[in-house]
């Protein structure tokens, strides 16, 4: 009689299953998703409800294969893959393989969820399985539909339209459009000046500050006072009415109550972990999984966080327990609040089976597990136990004085401090924020002060100010505004992030976001043909309606049908009414004062360029690469002209060969001859000067020279100092020198024709030749899909390299 077989994403679950269960069961790895749509169009077909075409992940054959054999043998298969949409959709193509080979047969088939990897835990989700729910299942397979849909019919329209390898995805493409148009903010925004009065007070040998709140019975607001003068008048007449004395009017005592956050979910752990370990979203969620998984520990591997993909801010009610023994413990029971609390999800469709992110056991103590963990699983396992210890904590009571004092019957200052009375919660963890201070970071604390008394005034100050933008998004900003537009869904958002990132739509400046020409350009395109896509409302309309879908309460085909009809004939319609150069959106900037004709910027398809003249013109026009850090959208007329300036000459060498620097693909360099040799980051094309020019041609050619060892320039083949040392090569082959050759130089023709005839042919051409084997193996089963597959990647191949060649080319001209 055989086993059951449990089936977990990865081997460290797979590790973790066999140490709870023992050898009741057998444990594999899927090693994450075992089958995706085709990657060619047609995968999903909208004239037969939306079929999907599936193929196993190639890199996943070999897991799909070890189950297969294990599922043989076995007498019921487990999917225990993870408790969401992915983890349901894994199982049920894992399923759907099995079946298809007829391993199922009448074998029992159970799914297993559990939320912590725990021996308690997994052995009660064994005990109590499910079936595979088909609602989830149809609702990864309508956000994959409409992913692939989208992907796969308005990426090749910008291809068209703008270049070559850009992409837009349904969530990713209004995640720009909100970087976009906070770059747009900043740009448009113009500074406001305005002015504030401020004293500086001594009483009881203590200093403190007091701001200016009313002036002459009115009350002061922001613009109240906007230039200089203005400020220089009330500062006088406020200095002549006080007399060295300010008068203590007011003393209000309040007594604030601050409650602690609740634990964290996905979204809000993002948040924190940039805030204040500074981790970018994928790192955080790929560490997370590692304490999730498993870390071993205790003679094996334990799960230390319950899953990182919630989310609910729920906490089971045995982890509540022993969070608060634990505050009682530690901190004293008069930090442990009467009742526990409870939060609330937002979210409509948090599932309240699942729990917040919180340590599978408090009882571990980050200081205690430091030497088992990596240091970020250490740094990331230590934010969340603090966070969970806190949601459980009393709250923190702050006292706040607010003091008026006048200045005879001309005005009246105010100055406020805090102090916090009991810290509660907060001696164990604050929630950070993104651009604001916090007002009660630290104690402001004022001298005793009574009703009545006079304080002595030092001096009284005319501060300016200049309004400023709005901050540019940081990761974990972006993540807020997309969690609240309910845009995408929060283990989403390190892919989002990381698309936008890989697809130079936008760059990462001092951990801030903005937006690059091509993403502006791209958004724009799509913002103005396609703007239903890219609409916030919509996106989270479709991200609802793909919940309801999860929760039984739509069908997924009429969805689909609803979104394809108007998609699909608003792609076949831009494709026809809208021209590359209306997309390109070309800037112009003047006229050029040499030639008087038009200087534009546009974007090229190998980058954004300056233009001199046009396409009309019976010269041909100009070209200019943009220098990088220049953007189409504020470069001036002056830094275009200044492109142009290149290729300059410089002259000759001493050996008669011409000599000009430009800029090329791979940055500036020095052009002698046919020859070009790199000018560095150090030197700028635009100042560099003709001893610098000729120092590097110099040190190249001697390089060179010392390069080539022997040249049998008739049969084509070269003995050359290599980095590994001496090697023969004919162009096509490499032979290294044997050791015991002590002088290269001694060699013939025939020693270096026998050596390259006994050399190994190039590792390129070897793994060539591996794959074309490989290809063979598989196109046995399908021989049509092979050699279609194998036919196209030649020619994309072939087609990179001729691209390659133009790019080149054009990059050395200065070209578009």
């Amino acid at each position: 009689m055989g086993k059951p077989l449990i089936i977990v994403e990865s081997p460290a679950k797979a590790r973790s299953m066999s140490k709870y269960l023992g050898n009741d069961f057998t444990a594999l790895a899927s090693y994450g998703h075992v089958r995706d749509l085709l990657p060619k169009k047609g995968a999903v077909d909208p004239e037969k409800d939306f079929e999907m075409k599936y193929e196993v992940i190639e890199r996943n054959q070999k897991h799909v294969d070890a189950i297969a054999r294990a599922m043989k043998k076995a007498d019921a298969l487990y999917l225990a893959t993870d408790p969401d949409r992915e983890g349901e959709a894994i199982s049920w193509h894992l399923y759907e393989l099995l079946k298809e080979m007829d391993l199922i047969k009448d074998k029992p088939v159970y799914r297993v969820e559990f939320y912590e990897i725990t021996k308690d835990a997994i052995r009660k989700a064994v005990e109590n399985p499910r079936e595979l729910s088909s609602n989830l299942i149809d609702a990864q397979q309508a956000r994959r539909a409409l992913d692939y849909l989208v992907g796969f019919n308005l990426s090749p329209l910008l291809w068209k339209k703008v270049r070559a390898g850009l992409s837009a995805g349904r969530v990713q493409s209004p995640a720009l459009r909100l970087i976009c148009e906070r770059d747009e903010e900043i740009e448009k925004f113009v500074p406001r000046e305005y002015w504030t009065i401020e004293s500086d007070l001594n009483h009881s040998d203590t200093d403190f500050l007091a701001k200016l709140t009313v002036f002459e019975n009115e009350k002061l607001e922001q613009f109240s006072i906007t230039d200089e003068q203005r400020a220089n008048e009330v500062e006088a007449a406020l200095s002549l009415a006080s007399k060295g004395k300010l008068l203590v009017h007011q003393v209000q005592k309040k007594e604030r109550k601050r409650n602690p956050a609740p634990p964290f979910t996905t979204s809000t752990l993002q948040q924190e972990a940039s805030r204040k370990l500074g981790f970018s979203a994928r790192r955080t969620m790929q560490t997370a999984q590692q304490l999730y998984e498993g870390i071993e520990i205790e003679g094996g591997a334990v799960g230390l966080i319950t899953y990182m993909r919630t989310d609910s801010v729920v906490l089971a009610r045995e982890a509540i327990d022993e969070i608060r023994a634990l505050v009682a413990k530690r901190y004293g029971q008069d930090m442990v609040p009467d009742e526990p609390r409870t939060f609330k999800n937002k979210s409509k469709n948090a599932q309240e089976a699942h729990e917040a992110v919180r340590p599978t056991s408090v009882d571990r103590l980050p200081e205690t597990m430091r030497d088992q963990l990596s240091d970020d699983q250490s740094r990331l396992y230590d934010l969340i136990w603090k966070r969970t210890m806190a949601c459980q904590m009393r709250h923190a009571t702050i006292d706040t004085v607010s003091v008026d004092l006048i200045a005879g019957d001309s005005g009246t200052f105010r100055s406020t401090g805090s102090t916090i009375r009991i810290p509660g919660f907060m001696s164990v963890y604050k929630e950070g924020l993104d651009d604001k201070k916090d007002k009660y970071e630290k104690d402001i604390i004022l001298p005793p002060l009574r009703e009545g008394e006079q304080v002595t005034l030092k001096q009284i100050r005319t501060e300016q100010h200049f309004t400023e933008p709005p901050p540019r998004y940081n990761e974990a900003s972006l993540v807020k505004t997309l969690e609240a537009f309910g845009i995408g869904r929060p283990s989403t958002y390190a892919n989002i992030i990381s698309t936008l990132l890989n697809r130079e739509y936008v760059t990462l400046e001092q951990r801030r976001f903005e937006a690059t020409d091509i993403g502006k350009i791209v958004n724009r395109f799509l913002s103005q043909h396609f703007t239903q896509y890219v609409d916030y409302e919509f996106t989270a309309r479709m991200e609802d309606a793909l919940d309801e879908i999860s929760r039984g309460e739509k069908k997924w085909v009429p969805l689909m049908r609803q979104f394809w009809e108007p998609f699909s004939k608003q792609i076949d319609d831009k494709e026809e009414s809208v021209s590359r150069e209306e997309v390109i959106q070309a800037r112009t900037l003047g006229n050029d004062p040499d030639s008087g004709k038009p200087l534009s910027v546009r974007m090229g398809r190998y980058g954004p360029y300056a233009q001199i003249g046009t396409r009309d013109d019976e010269e041909k026009p100009t070209f200019a690469s943009l220098r990088p850090g220049q953007k189409l959208d504020t470069i001036t007329m002056e830094e275009a002209l200044e492109l142009f300036k290149l290729p300059r000459d410089m002259g000759e060498t001493p050996e008669g060969e011409k000599l000009t620097v430009a800029i090329g693909r791979f940055g500036p360099y020095v052009k002698y001859g046919d020859k070009f040799v790199s000018l560095g980051k150090e030197n700028d094309p635009y100042t560099v000067e003709l001893d610098t020019c000729l120092q590097l041609v110099a040190e190249k050619k001697e390089r060179d020279a010392n390069r080539l060892i022997l040249n049998f320039e008739e049969a084509g083949i070269q003995v050359l100092n290599g980095r590994y040392g001496p090697y023969v090569t004919d162009g096509e082959k490499n032979a290294r020198v044997p050791k015991e050759i002590e002088e290269p130089k001694t060699l013939t023709l025939e020693d270096c024709e026998e050596l390259l005839k006994n050399a190994k042919p190039p590792r390129g051409k070897k793994k060539a030749a591996k794959k074309k084997v490989a290809k063979k193996k598989t196109a046995k089963k399908k021989a049509t899909k092979k050699k279609v597959s194998k036919k196209k990647s030649k020619k994309k191949k072939s087609k990179k390299k001729t691209q390659k060649k133009v790019s080149n080319h054009r990059k050395e001209q200065q070209l578009p």
